[in-house]
């Protein structure tokens, strides 16, 4: 089967650039021939085979020309369409699997390949709420109110909030893409939907183009995940935080917490828009040790190495991995009960999940288990059996599994027909 993957980044930038490398690279193993189409970029590491891309578009770096161009580009790409045609032209694929395409590559590519084969089975991959969202988190950042004004295609709130990157501008056309590509059906020509929580499914069913055309696919375990330790090579001495720090991951709400419990050693590994505030509250309490970005073997140590680790994230994620590594790493979670992060946690076994955005409640759920041993090393003991359990129960699979759901969708199976189970 020839697979045509497109995403607007082809370089490692986030989670749906891994998601769109890892699954290339194992549809290849299993007999497929895969390319990708994106925007170029000096780190980009898959393409096509005509070296056909996009021109890079940086909303953040651009000049002033560059800018002035952008407001027309955005919702509508005729350079992508027409670079998108020329790959297609070349590869004839089977099937071609979008990701993240918005904004800089805009929903054109899809009336692309429908125009040059109907014939070719679309599926689109749900990393955010753009569908539905015009700035993609459900969430107004000004204020940081959780919001759902826009998920029935009235997109004026978006506008009136400025919820694109804090523009008037920018949330206009934003509001704008969202009307436009309603009224021309676009995204009805997309065959399946893939949902990686039940989630998410549940907030673009509010979108016409899904009726039908879903399934729930949770993210699938990388295959560098490996087994984990016992439990007497551990130091178990600290609570972990690990991700970005970023506002929405409640890392302003994990700090509080930090502070107001001076006997317990916490870790903070990661980086983000935040990380000076981090860097300041490590300086000034003794309680606190920031760690920076960590990866890898490094990474997994110190996860290895944590009591339990929280993800005090205050926004609707949709499935975000991090929940999962910590328990296929033998460490509990206390987790935010938004958006699809339940969906991820053996509650009661392998950690447990708590309302979000308020430090108090943070503070007493980590002072709790902190002081409650036989608990927590339960929690610990049932984490190192997390693997076999998380198929059973929560739907993840390894990544040939959840390749070859993939082939059943790209061979036009229904989502009756590929359970999550």
């Amino acid at each position: 089967m020839r697979i045509l993957i497109v995403n607007k980044f082809l370089y490692p930038n986030g989670g749906s650039e891994t998601y769109i490398f890892e699954i290339g690279n194992m549809l290849r193993k299993m007999g497929h021939e895969v390319q990708y189409f994106g925007m170029e970029h000096e780190g980009r590491i898959v393409g096509n085979r005509i070296d056909c891309y996009t021109s890079n578009m940086d909303f953040h770096h651009a000049g002033v020309m560059d800018k002035l161009k952008y407001p027309f580009q955005i919702i509508w790409s005729r350079e992508a369409e027409e670079k998108m045609t020329a790959v297609l032209r070349d590869f004839q694929p089977d099937v071609v699997h979008f990701n993240n395409i918005n904004f800089q590559l805009t929903p054109s590519v899809i009336e692309a390949v429908h125009r040059f084969n109907p014939q070719i089975r679309m599926v689109y991959t749900a990393h955010d709420y753009q569908w539905v969202c015009p700035n993609h988190m459900l969430k107004i950042p000004e204020t940081g109110e959780l919001c759902e004004r826009c998920i029935d295609g009235d997109y004026s709130a978006c506008t009136q909030n400025r919820c694109v990157h804090g523009s008037y501008l920018r949330s206009l056309l934003g509001a704008r893409e969202g009307k436009y590509y309603r009224k021309r059906e676009t995204y009805q020509l997309v065959d399946t939907v893939i949902c990686p929580s039940r989630f998410m499914e549940q907030v673009l069913q509010h979108h016409p183009a899904v009726h039908g055309r879903t399934v729930i696919i949770h993210n699938f375990i990388p295959e560098d995940s490996v087994e984990t330790a016992v439990l007497s090579e551990r130091t178990r001495n600290y609570v972990l935080y690990f991700g970005r720090y970023d506002q929405e991951k409640g890392i302003r709400t994990a700090l509080s917490a930090a502070r107001a419990l001076p006997e317990i050693p916490f870790v903070f590994a990661g980086k983000g828009e935040l990380e000076q505030e981090v860097k300041e509250a490590a300086d000034s309490c003794s309680n606190i040790t920031n760690m920076g970005f960590l990866r890898g073997e490094k990474l997994r140590t110190t996860i290895q190495n944590a009591a339990f680790s929280i993800f005090p994230s205050e926004w609707y994620e949709n499935c975000p991995f991090s929940v999962v590594e910590s328990q296929l790493n033998g460490t509990p979670i206390l987790a935010s009960d938004l958006g699809g992060t339940p969906e991820l946690v053996l509650s009661g076994k392998t950690g447990e999940t708590f309302r979000p955005g308020n430090a108090e409640i943070l503070k007493d759920r980590i002072h709790a288990l902190w002081k409650d041993p036989k608990r927590l090393k339960q929690y610990q003991d049932n984490c190192l059996m997390f693997r076999e359990e998380a198929a059973k129960e929560l739907g993840l699979h390894s990544l040939r599994e959840y390749c070859e759901k993939l082939e059943l969708i790209y061979s036009g199976k229904s989502g009756g027909e590929i359970s999550n189970e």
